[in-house]
């Protein structure tokens, strides 16, 4: 199974297992809270309250250490912008961002809809990974 394609609901466990990950209460109930409602980001705050609302009694720090480990895993994407907190993605294709500064919200674009030239080779030693462009939006 992919790692880039979120799966249906009652193939979670297989996924995650497939990630190298056990699937245990709590990372499946935040895995279906995450990749239950197609591509999305989110904060580890959020996604916290979204767990509490949901009647799932985590800790804020199980759900940093659960996100994390599922960025390990590649199953999610860390985005990091100055001055916001860290969203994770769960769109894990190459792709950058619009960032709403008003509202701090995200909003994908398309990997093939930027192109970029001129980028300068990278110290001895080290090869580029990928890039990410963040392009920031403020209202008119």
């Amino acid at each position: 199974m992919p790692k880039t394609a979120n799966p249906p609901i009652e193939q979670l466990p297989d996924w995650l297992r497939h990630s190298g990950l056990r699937p245990t209460r709590q990372r499946l109930a935040l895995a279906k809270l995450l990749f239950g409602r197609g591509h999305r980001h989110v904060t580890a705050e959020e996604l916290h309250d979204q767990a509490l609302a949901a009647g799932v009694h985590v800790s804020l720090a199980t759900v940093y250490n659960t996100l994390h480990q599922f960025t390990a895993a590649g199953l999610l994407r860390s985005v990091t912008v100055e001055g916001s907190p860290g969203y994770f993605d769960t769109n894990t294709v190459d792709h950058h961002h619009f960032y709403c500064e008003e509202d701090g919200t995200l909003v994908d674009i398309e990997g093939s809809a930027i192109t970029l030239t001129g980028l300068p080779p990278p110290p001895a030693g080290s090869s580029v990974e990928r890039v990410e462009v963040i392009v920031r939006l403020r209202p008119k």
